[in-house]
């Protein structure tokens, strides 16, 4: 399968809080595992539906143990089990700030390897 993403994605072990914003019942939020992450976007898995094209307000906690707060919108749904998803998002309106401290990660993690 040919790579589409535009930066490397790194796996890292933590959770995101979502709740969509387009919706009266916005407020709700939703644990995630996140299975990835690049300055533009993340994959996760998630027990809810969610919608294709839906933007979501995150807040994703590094490996830092910083949170960065981001927007998402979800642009690709796999259905991996009974009440089980895998997600990807891209991030929309991040500041350079926060998706630079993705990017350190990823160069300090190529180093590594």
């Amino acid at each position: 399968m040919e790579e589409r993403r535009k930066s490397k994605r790194l796996e890292l072990s933590s959770k995101l809080l979502i709740k969509r914003l387009d919706s009266e019942d916005g407020s709700r939020e939703v644990d995630i595992d996140v299975m990835d992450v690049s300055k533009t976007g993340v994959g996760f898995l998630c027990g809810e539906a969610l919608e294709i094209g839906a933007v979501y307000e995150a807040a994703l906690t590094i490996w830092t143990k910083e949170v960065v707060h981001a927007f998402l919108e979800i642009v690709r749904i796999e259905r991996t089990g009974e009440n089980q998803f895998s997600y990807g998002a891209i991030f929309i309106g991040m500041s350079e700030i926060e998706a630079s401290r993705i990017a350190t990660y990823s160069t300090i993690e190529s180093l590594e390897n």
